[in-house]
């Protein structure tokens, strides 16, 4: 990549990951950055925009160490082969690149969310880094309207967090069409996933719905819905600081009636949420939170109900989560 005067859309994107990375570095502790690269003009970006904040500008990403990592899952015919295509792009870029190769075990959860978990510890593997994650405004609005078809509450509207862990998304703020000008401006050719356009996948349709949205309610709407996953994850944040001072564990088998029973029933809500999210993850909904509330609110010697990769029994003072994965309760 030549050393040229920047584009206004390639400097924002090389301003963004300059405001976010140090700080999440220094309050990490980390010294480096692992890229999770697709071959998408999002990630591709992103990777253009690391290396060129690296080697051309004297700013605090100068002395950085950037790495990419492509997940190949092995879900479509050629998917090796657009993995290669994307570690070549990378390492045109002088950032170097490893491919791991996943295998996608598709539960109740269903294959993006298994192919999701699957690529998201492929990437936490290894020396520790700080995971960079190329996703926009445009996928943060997908996802809120994912999360309001689910009904699950505050915090599945509350979208993508621009940090969790050693997850950071610099790009929330930006659209995708940014990152394809960016793209074009760097001479950059990137990977369209022939999924995208698959009917079969729930994100897949609702990308295809938000032109259409935008034409009956004009545009704005995918800023709209970004500013709203702010201010769900603000109360969802609040909500869950606020269930964690209750002392109940997630993680566990069992939960105690007598203490859910005296919550206000928001806070009770997303204790059951964690707790049925532990194993059932976001094939938990709304209707099954309430349907466990039913047997602490309207106890009449109801039989199991049925979760996502388990069920609920009310025994004795207790909620009792059997799963049908043991594992995740290990």
């Amino acid at each position: 990549m030549a050393r040229r005067a920047l584009s206004p859309t390639c400097l924002a994107l090389v301003q963004a990951l300059e405001a976010s990375i140090p700080v999440a570095l220094a309050h990490l502790g980390l010294h480096r950055c692992r890229i999770g690269l697709s071959g998408g003009a999002d990630s591709l970006a992103l990777t253009a925009a690391a290396a060129w904040a690296r080697d051309h500008r004297h700013g605090p990403l100068a002395q950085v160490e950037f790495t990419a990592r492509i997940i190949d899952h092995s879900l479509q015919e050629g998917s090796r082969h657009a993995a290669t295509m994307a570690a070549q792009a990378s390492e045109d870029l002088a950032v170097r690149a490893d491919i791991v190769p996943v295998s996608v075990e598709v539960s109740g959860q269903g294959v993006e969310a298994a192919a999701r978990h699957a690529r998201y510890s492929a990437l936490e593997q290894g020396e520790d880094a700080l995971i960079l994650l190329g996703h926009t405004m445009d996928d943060q609005a997908e996802t809120v309207l994912l999360g309001l078809a689910r009904g699950s509450g505050t915090r599945s509207l509350a979208g993508m967090p621009p940090q969790r862990g050693r997850l950071l998304r610099p790009f929330l703020h930006l659209r995708r069409s940014d990152t394809e000008q960016a793209c074009c401006d760097w001479g950059l050719s990137w990977w369209e996933d022939p999924m995208n356009d698959s009917e079969t996948f729930a994100r897949c349709r609702v990308r295809k719905v938000m032109p259409i949205l935008e034409e009956a309610l004009g545009p704005g709407i995918t800023q709209s819905l970004a500013r709203s996953a702010d201010l769900c994850r603000q109360d969802a944040d609040f909500i869950e600081g606020e269930s964690h001072k209750v002392g109940l564990d997630p993680s566990a088998t069992t939960l105690s009636i007598r203490v859910l029973e005296e919550l206000h029933p928001a806070l009770r809500h997303r204790i059951l949420l964690q707790w049925l999210r532990y194993v059932g993850d976001d094939a938990v909904t709304k209707e099954h939170v309430l349907a466990v509330d039913s047997l602490i609110t309207q106890w009449r010697g109801q039989k199991s109900i049925c979760v996502p990769s388990g069920s609920v029994v009310r025994q004795s003072d207790e909620l009792v989560l059997n799963s049908s994965d043991r594992d995740h309760l290990l």
